[in-house]
Formats: C-alpha cells, structure tokens, sequence
C-alpha cells in the first residue's frame, strides 16, 4: 500500500492534536504515513521527503508545526502536492504558528485550519481526494450526514428539557 496523504509534524509532541486526523483517515480507509521531520532540526530530510512525496503516490500533506511553524511552508516550497497546515498551540496559544503558517508568500500557497484542527485538516485532504474518487466522495457525504444528525438529535434532546420560561 503506498500513502495517499501524508501527515508530517515536526515533533512527536504533536501527535496527541495530530491524532485525529490519523483516526479519520483511517476510519476511511485511505493509506497514510506518519513521520516527524523539523524545518529547522532536519531541513535537507523535509527537502527531500517534500521533492519524493509525489513519486511515492502522496496526494495531500498535512503539515502540523507550532512556534515558528516553517514546516508546511518550507514543505510547500518543495512541493507542487497540495499542503495543509495545522497550527499548533505550543507557545502564544498557537497565534504565533497560526500566523506563521498562514502568511505564506505568493506562489507558495499551504491551506490553513485553525489552530489544532486536524480533524479539519483531514477532512480537507479527503475532500481533495474525492474530487477523483467516488468511493471517498461518498464517504464524505455520509459522514456529513452523520454530522447533521447529531445536531438534529441535540435538537431533540434540548426540547425535552423544561423550565417553567423556556417556551420551546
């Protein structure tokens, strides 16, 4: 099986935001890797990963870093495979990576979600993939499905709670 999306954070302490996108890929059932490489601590190995991720049959990166956040933009600049950033919150509550990874400059796009989005970002990357795959298409209409009705069911579960003012 070779990875479809790759989910690439610049240290092993990301992995408990970073989590979720990997239990929704995977929950998809679409192939991925995990790695961490630094922009700052590895920058001749993102270079690389960021120039072979095509030929290995990568379709979407999903880049996390916190503070200085160069990761998805020095992946990006390597790259012509869409990029997703996800802040993370590691200093400054995250503005900082947030900031960081959104400025990008022209040419060198990366996709932002918020601020330990993951989840967000995965959905992204699956929404990229199914414009060329039907089976993903449909996941993510049923998925969106399941989404909807559990805001109907809170719907419902609110109007069976009573106060002698609460009018609906």
């Amino acid at each position: 099986m070779k990875p479809r999306v790759s989910i690439i954070m610049g240290s092993t302490s990301d992995m408990p935001v970073m989590e979720k996108a990997a239990q929704l890929l995977n929950d998809f059932q679409v192939p991925f890797e995990i790695q961490a490489l630094s922009a700052h601590r590895t920058p001749a190995e993102v270079e690389l990963f960021a120039k072979e991720a095509h030929e290995r049959g990568v379709e979407v990166i999903i880049a996390a870093a916190g503070m200085a956040a160069a990761l998805p933009g020095v992946i990006a600049a390597n790259t012509t495979i869409p990029v997703i950033g996800v802040p993370i919150s590691a200093s400054l509550d995250g503005m900082d990576a947030l900031l960081a990874i959104v400025q990008m400059p022209p040419g060198i796009p990366v996709a932002t979600v918020a601020i330990d989005g993951s989840l967000n970002a995965a959905i992204l990357a699956l929404q990229f993939l199914a414009v060329a795959d039907a089976r993903i298409a449909q996941a993510l209409v049923e998925y969106k499905e399941g989404l909807k009705k559990k805001i109907v069911k809170a719907n419902d579960d609110l109007s069976q709670i009573k106060y002698p003012f609460k009018v609906n």
